[in-house]
């Protein structure tokens, strides 16, 4: 405990400072190593807001540009926000779908990132905004022991960031965004559920939106209280008003929709349909 006494006093004496993230990732190192930390701000129908990363440019593309392009709206750890997850630390394998690493967001988005794992803390600040700080590896998971040792820094973590963060904005009414942009980011979060309208069933857009998240038939059915076979029931049906054969295509599909949305040029959903 005394290697973290000299960084947690510098942590402390950069809130409210530009270098405040920097101190915690650097406090936070003192305990675990690992190799990036990036700090999402969640609040409302905006995209996530990079507060914070220290990625090599080369990786930054992937982690935040594109993640805030759309990809976000199957992240577990978005996902925890909105569904209000108790404050604390994370592994992302606890709060994923059953089929999470089966599926087409980790397949096709995720598994780019070449991470061995990811853990992060969900601290609460005023109204409904939360951030999370993340902590990134590349070569093997987190061990148990390291998690628990994270877990006792815990108090320090949380209080630090409520204090520096307290008065966060939505990302709307930050400087420098417009409010093009702002509606932009609301209907990508509205291209989820709205994806297939004018096709597909108000059910089957439920379908949807559970399969893409990760979950299995037997989740999805779970969730829905359907059985296992009318889940695939109706799969086989979406597919075939789709015009489409497989998740993969799926997935696609619904990303060529919020590049869409993002060009407003099309309707979410019933585009290329």
């Amino acid at each position: 405990m005394k290697t973290w006494l000299e960084p947690t006093g510098t942590l402390i004496g950069a809130i409210g400072s530009e270098h405040f993230a920097g101190r915690l990732s650097d406090a936070l190192k003192q305990i675990v190593p690992f190799d990036y930390t990036v700090v999402f701000g969640y609040q409302g129908a905006a995209r996530p807001q990079d507060l914070f990363d220290n990625f090599p440019e080369q990786k930054r593309k992937i982690f935040v540009e594109d993640y805030q392009a759309g990809p976000y709206l199957l992240d577990p750890f978005y996902q925890a926000c909105a569904n209000e997850v108790k404050p604390g630390l994370y592994r992302l394998r606890d709060l994923a779908p059953d089929r999470f690493y089966q599926g087409e967001y980790y397949r096709n988005y995720y598994q780019q990132t070449g991470l061995a794992e990811e853990i992060a803390y969900f601290i609460e600040l005023r109204g409904d905004a939360v951030i999370t700080v993340s902590l990134m590896r590349t070569s093997k998971p987190f061990s148990a022991r390291e998690i628990r040792e994270l877990k006792q820094y815990w108090p320090i973590v949380r209080e630090a960031c409520r204090q520096h963060w307290q008065d966060l904005s939505p990302y709307s009414d930050q400087p420098g965004n417009s409010n093009t942009d702002a509606n932009m980011h609301q209907t990508v979060e509205l291209a989820l559920l709205k994806f297939g309208e004018g096709v597909l069933t108000p059910r089957e857009r439920e379908v949807v939106e559970f399969t893409l998240k990760g979950h299995s038939a037997e989740a999805v059915g779970r969730i829905m209280k359907i059985s296992q076979g009318t889940v695939r029931i109706h799969r086989r049906n979406i597919y075939s008003k789709l015009r489409i054969r497989s998740q993969g295509e799926l997935f696609s599909k619904f990303m060529r929709t919020l590049t869409e949305e993002n060009d407003d040029t099309e309707t979410p959903g019933v585009s290329d349909i």
